[in-house]
């Protein structure tokens, strides 16, 4: 009788052990379903693209030790990206852009290039996602993401205007550049709105691509088409001339 209660309890043990296996096997597999459908949080600088970075990722928190800003830090269970991976939240505490990018410098694995120049990274790309209530195309005078921007005039810049309503004053609209852009976040953090009206967001997601079928003629003179040389005017046919008699008979009639 002991022995079989003995075995009641192993199996019943064992049953509550897979039990509890595969619930967790399941709420992880909800929380990667669900961080992956997450909205953006950016990368450290030198990070390599997705998924390559989450897969070179060893979660070993040196990069977010190094931070002087402590503005890395790993992503917990349902937050944007996979689990434990480094990200920062810009409008939170966005990139200081260290010159010497510490973070990149003590990865281990390269998932962070460790080379990588700083005003080269590219973190993520500023979108101005709501021109409706950005206060520069409201009219009023606002220059707070320009004047934040590491790279002011080259990351963002600013595009002057007339203001018809007035005929006094003009608008000054920011404007990114998405080549200069290293995506640092400055610009969401000090968005004087109470939800930033620019906002950081993937690269790959927000950025256009021509395709083959377009090409540049100011980029690539004399490759995409030859200079055009005006040859005689065409000579005008009867109808041509009659439709021309017609409107100067018109012409008369008016006068």
């Amino acid at each position: 009788m002991a022995r079989d209660a003995t075995r009641r309890q192993f199996f019943a043990r064992m049953g509550r052990m897979a039990g509890a296996a595969a619930a967790t096997g399941l709420a992880w597999g909800w929380l990667l379903k669900a961080s992956r459908s997450q909205a953006f949080s950016p990368r450290p600088p030198g990070a390599l693209a997705e998924p390559d970075y989450v897969a070179a990722c060893i979660r070993c928190g040196q990069c977010v030790d190094a931070c002087p800003f402590d503005v890395l830090r790993p992503t917990g269970a349902g937050e944007p990206g996979a689990p434990g991976v480094p990200r920062f939240e810009a409008r939170q505490n966005p990139c200081r852009m260290c010159p010497d990018v510490p973070c990149a410098r003590v990865c281990p694995t390269g998932a962070l290039e460790r080379t990588v120049d700083i005003n080269k990274a590219r973190m993520g790309l500023a979108v101005l996602t709501d021109q409706e209530t950005c206060l520069a195309f409201l009219g009023l005078r606002c220059e707070v993401c320009y004047r934040v921007c590491p790279l002011m005039g080259k990351a963002i810049s600013l595009r002057y205007r007339p203001q018809e309503r007035t005929g006094k004053h003009a608008f000054f609209e920011p404007v990114v550049n998405s080549e200069a852009c290293t995506g640092c976040g400055m610009c969401e953090h000090a968005c004087v709105l109470e939800e930033a009206a620019i906002r950081v967001l993937p690269r790959d997601k927000v950025k256009g691509r021509l395709g083959r079928g377009y090409r540049l003629g100011w980029q690539e003179p004399g490759v995409v088409s030859p200079d055009f040389t005006p040859g005689p005017a065409p000579r005008m046919n009867t109808l041509d001339r009659a439709r021309e008699a017609l409107e100067d008979t018109e012409d008369v009639y008016r006068r």
